[in-house]
């Protein structure tokens, strides 16, 4: 005989059942014709506690499968009250759309009225915008390839620092080089007269 009864499912002391179209003989959570929902006891905040595919339990009903009691409950209760979740979830998902669609629409009012404030290249100007607008793959392009070029820039003018300060520490070293040179220069002559008069002693 054909059943429509729970099947658990979930983890430790977190149950969470679906409603299935069994064999009575199958066990509890092995094998199922089809799914007709899920119920879930411990659902908080948005989640959705309980959602009944009804069309199925009634065609399922008028073929012979037995409802078990707490399935008829849920199914009960599912058609005297269908769940607020999912009205709440349909009607909040297309607003933040609408928004938005008042935002671009807003700024592109702006734009139009700035644009005939402007000077008499104004049309000019909006000509170009517009064909701007039908190619935006262009200035994505466009935009990628300046991006290009200034990161290649910048990567020249690091190199062009770095080689300066290479060589304004050759120059450092090459001045300490050439002042102990002098150094030892200007100390040889002082030693040379002395062994002079020692000699002539």
């Amino acid at each position: 005989m054909v059943s429509i009864r729970l099947s658990r499912g979930g983890a430790k002391k977190r149950p969470f059942y679906h409603i299935v179209v069994t064999d009575q003989r199958n066990r509890r959570d092995g094998r199922y014709i089809e799914r007709l929902g899920f119920f879930n006891p411990i659902a908080r905040g948005g989640e959705q506690k309980l959602k009944i595919d009804v069309a199925r339990v009634d065609y399922w009903v008028g073929h012979g499968a037995q409802p078990s009691e707490r399935v008829a409950a849920l199914v009960e209760t599912y058609r005297k009250s269908p769940p607020e979740v999912e009205s709440e979830a349909k009607t909040e998902a297309p607003a933040p759309k609408e928004v938005k669609s008042e935002k671009t629409e807003a700024k592109q009012s702006e734009t139009k009225a700035e644009k005939p404030a402007s000077d008499a290249g104004a049309p000019e100007e909006s000509e170009a915008a517009e064909t701007e607008n039908e190619k935006p793959a262009t200035k994505t392009a466009a935009a990628k390839k300046t991006a290009t070029k200034k990161t290649a820039a910048k990567k020249t003018a690091k190199k062009k620092t770095a080689a300066k300060k290479a060589t304004t520490k050759k120059t450092a070293t090459k001045e300490a080089a050439s002042k102990e040179t002098e150094s030892k220069k200007d100390t040889a002559p002082d030693a040379d007269p002395k062994e002079d008069e020692t000699s002539d002693d």
